[in-house]
């Protein structure tokens, strides 16, 4: 056994992320971690890699206990990862990535001639044939990926984690990526396989474990023993319910957003969509599907190089995000509340009014502060921001209330359209509670919502509707009936549908 992580537990405010998993990984093997966004995978390989530790449980490396205080030190231990989001630097080349962290030095400079050699060593390891010298800047993503696992493999891993290795690649670049991933497990490493593409994980996986709510519901039983329906059962489970709210009003007027087969920049193929007021259409997929990416399309941030955006009926160009708010009334709750959706270093009350200025301003353009004050202090009570005054910076507030009033500045500005990309990560869960209640108001008040969201869960608490994206297209639309167990299973096996 190479790793074995022994009922671990992880809390942190508001969220017991690990409740006693488990898992065991075995030197020769490619095993598959599986769960539902929020199962508590990234919180076991974030622990597997140092970044954190655990409250309570061991870990175990070779049979002896360990406790790994930083990503160096699991480094140091033989643990290699190559992560969503690429660690690499796209001015280096390759040569330079691979050995960034164990750089030949001789006679106080770096032996570039030892550092290719061994670049081309451990590429030739792989039966991967790239230039050391190129920059990483001009590879594909999948090259990049494998320059992440030669990088590794350089640090002399046992253990390499692969999460969601081929969420941004071809079919053909994927094949290449599991032919090196196999060339690994055969040398004896161990390898760990996140994954939510079902069909990579029963190509290229020996065994599995199914985490579900913090725990262990499935560890280290071959795959061939299970069937796909049963992985899903075993991720989506058979207990939890979506909460419920009071019935809204079926929305039956005319569609008052509308995407007619749009093509983007980002590669997005024929991709329709419509939005009622009064309803919230959910947007649901997995990290690298093309949602956000839609969103910013819509919003002018990406080039639509076809097809069509109709709001209210007439045919529109939107430039940025101002034009869609002062022309359209289209809002946006962008996922990224610390560098796009807030100004941190700024009062609260200029955070909501910024989206306003221009209606509250005097003839001279000077915006009074007592105008300012009562609309923020309107905002702050109908949303229970908890604040110690409008002057409080939003870098001072919790994550909660700085989501809070990155919302309040879209409703302060009186939008009719709003597009809200994942709006309760990083909450905890009883304020989460009070923004889908929040959320459902505003859809019973009228207003049209495209809601993005990667939790399951919330997604089918709130949606009238769910369109299930993968590979920047969309591959299913759902008539939400609130009810978990069918909604979630109907969801998953959209995802995982090979039909395009």
């Amino acid at each position: 056994m190479v790793i074995v992580a022994d009922q671990l537990v992880k809390v942190f405010p508001g969220v017991r992320a690990l409740d006693g998993a488990s898992l065991r990984l075995e030197a020769g093997s490619v095993h598959a971690l599986l769960g539902e966004n929020g199962a508590g995978k990234s919180t076991l390989i974030k622990i597997l890699t140092g970044v954190q530790r655990p409250d309570q449980g061991r870990l175990l490396i070779g049979g002896e206990a360990v406790t790994l205080r930083s990503p160096t030190e699991a480094a140091q231990a033989g643990i290699g990862a190559v992560h969503q989001e690429r660690n690499l630097i796209p001015a280096f080349s390759v040569a330079e990535n691979i050995a960034l962290q164990r750089l030949p030095i001789r006679r106080g400079l770096v032996d570039r001639a030892h550092m290719r050699a061994e670049a081309r060593r451990i590429l030739g390891l792989l039966d991967v044939d790239l230039d050391p010298d190129v920059r990483v800047d001009r590879l594909s993503v999948a090259q990049r990926q494998l320059v992440e696992i030669a990088k590794a493999l350089y640090g002399e891993s046992r253990v390499l984690l692969l999460d969601e290795p081929t969420a941004s690649v071809s079919p053909a670049e994927a094949e290449l990526l599991f032919t090196v991933v196999r060339k690994l497990a055969d040398s004896g490493a161990g390898v760990l396989f996140v994954s939510h593409k079902l069909e990579e994980v029963f190509a290229i996986c020996d065994t599995v474990t199914v985490l579900r709510d913090g725990r262990t519901v499935l560890d280290a039983e071959p795959i061939a023993d299970h069937a796909r329906d049963d992985l899903i059962d075993l991720m989506v489970g058979r207990s939890r319910e979506a909460l419920s709210f009071p019935p809204r009003p079926p929305a039956t007027q005319p569609a008052v957003l509308e995407l007619d087969r749009i093509s983007t920049a980002a590669g997005h193929r024929e991709v329709s969509l419509s939005v009622r007021p009064g309803e919230i259409v959910g947007l649901y997929g997995l990290v690298g599907s093309g949602r956000s990416e839609l969103a910013k399309a819509l919003l002018g941030l990406e080039p639509i190089e076809s097809g069509s955006v109709r709001v209210r009926g007439k045919n529109v160009v939107i430039k940025d995000v101002r034009q869609a708010l002062a022309k359209h009334r289209i809002g946006y709750v962008t996922e990224n509340r610390k560098e796009e959706g807030l100004f941190l270093d700024q009062p609260v009350s200029r955070n909501i009014a910024v989206t306003v200025w221009g209606r509250i301003a005097g003839a001279l353009g000077h915006v009074s502060p007592a105008r300012e004050g009562e609309l923020v202090s309107m905002w702050v009570d109908r949303l229970g921001i908890k604040l110690a005054s409008s002057r409080q910076l939003a870098g001072q507030l919790s994550g909660g209330n700085q989501q809070k009033v990155s919302l309040a500045k879209w409703l302060a500005a009186e939008t009719e359209i709003l597009i809200i990309d994942e709006p309760t990560v990083g909450i905890d869960v009883r304020t989460k509670g009070a923004f889908h209640e929040l959320i459902w108001g505003l859809a019973a008040d009228g207003m049209a919502i495209l809601l993005i969201t990667s939790d399951l869960a919330e997604m089918i608490t709130l949606a009238d509707r769910v369109l299930v994206m993968r590979d920047f297209r969309i591959r299913g639309e759902l008539d939400n009936d609130h009810h978990y167990d069918r909604t979630s299973q109907a969801v998953i096996r959209l995802i995982h549908s090979k039909e395009i």
